[in-house]
């Protein structure tokens, strides 16, 4: 590792190879915690070439536990996380949104590590409980259409440089790794970005590998349709920019997206939302990254149409049914 450090040090990049190779080596607990802080302390000084993100991507996924829930159109909403904004967990809210309008959803996540609480945060204190099962997460998938993957179960990476994360409390390179490498590989993902050089550093890769693909970023920061400005939609087909207007009918604060100051806090704030007492710029957030979501499916010919959906999938109680059906199967 010190030759590498010192590499790295004289400005140099990695291969896709190299990369590859370090993170392996990282997994298989062959540094110290502060070799790899050291590490991972590049990545906070200068940009991610985008050959060492393919690298570290294909660590995690060579090193992953595969699984296959006998679903061939699921979707994932994830961000990056790391914009700093300490939001309520809108993706994850979202995701139950959307599985209340009938799409199946695998998300993919972890505690937060620059944020208060991350979407395993929220779901660990919801009462669900992690797991790598293929058979029971395929169950969970079957009869409330929504699973949840905690990423250090399938990624021992992860699992190596999560406490490392949590006492640096910035973001990091695993911050971007996150959204592509979900170990389910579903057909559809929204990605929110953090920023516009992510967005181009995303989308160069995800047009690599040939997914079908939809980024959005907040150009105020966010890395999440945030409502408080415009948002860039970015696609495999080509990039938009959208107004508060025209995705959640209204422009909200950014005081309003604040996600508490306790896992706690943040769990009430959850529930409240999917019981249908959320604020009208609580719903109107949650409901426009819902909808993006089902319009990248190709379901809905127009993301009105999409948005309507979530709506009556929030309204009528059916986000918080897959919910509570989702904690029972724990």
């Amino acid at each position: 590792m010190k030759k590498l450090l010192q590499y790295l040090f004289e400005h140099k990049t990695l291969t896709r190879e190299q990369a590859k190779e370090v993170l392996v080596e990282i997994s298989e607990g062959k540094y110290n915690e502060h070799e790899i802080t050291s590490f991972v302390t590049v990545y906070l000084m200068r940009s991610i070439t985008i050959e060492e993100l393919m690298g570290f991507r294909d660590a995690l996924l060579s090193l992953a536990v595969k699984v296959n829930l006998g679903v061939d159109d699921a979707l994932d909403i994830v961000g990056t996380g790391g914009d700093g904004k300490d939001t309520f967990n809108i993706s994850t809210l979202a995701c139950f949104i959307v599985a209340g309008a009938g799409q199946t959803v695998v998300k993919h996540g972890n505690y937060g590590a620059s944020s208060v609480s991350g979407a395993s945060n929220v779901m660990e204190q919801l009462g669900y409980v992690f797991k790598n099962e293929e058979a029971v997460l395929a169950k969970e998938v079957k009869e409330a259409g929504i699973c949840f993957l905690h990423a250090p179960l399938f990624h021992p990476a992860l699992k190596a440089v999560g406490p490392i994360r949590r006492n640096i409390g910035v973001r990091t390179f695993f911050n971007m790794l996150g959204p592509i490498v979900n170990p389910a590989q579903p057909k559809y993902q929204l990605i929110g970005v953090y920023n516009l050089e992510m967005a181009r550093i995303y989308n160069y890769v995800l047009q690599s590998i040939g997914k079908d693909f939809t980024l959005i970023h907040s150009l105020d920061g966010y890395d999440e349709i945030a409502l408080t400005t415009d948002t860039k939609v970015i696609t495999n087909k080509g990039e938009y920019i959208m107004t508060p207007y025209q995705l959640g009918k209204k422009k909200v604060f950014s005081q309003e997206l604040h996600g508490g100051k306790t896992v706690e806090e943040a769990a009430a704030i959850f529930k409240n939302i999917i019981q249908g007492k959320g604020s009208w710029s609580q719903n109107a957030v949650v409901l426009s990254n819902a909808a993006m979501a089902l319009f990248v499916t190709g379901k809905y010919d127009t993301y009105e149409l999409a948005f309507q959906a979530a709506v009556t999938s929030l309204e009528s109680g059916a986000a918080n049914k897959c919910l509570e059906k989702l904690i029972s199967l724990q």
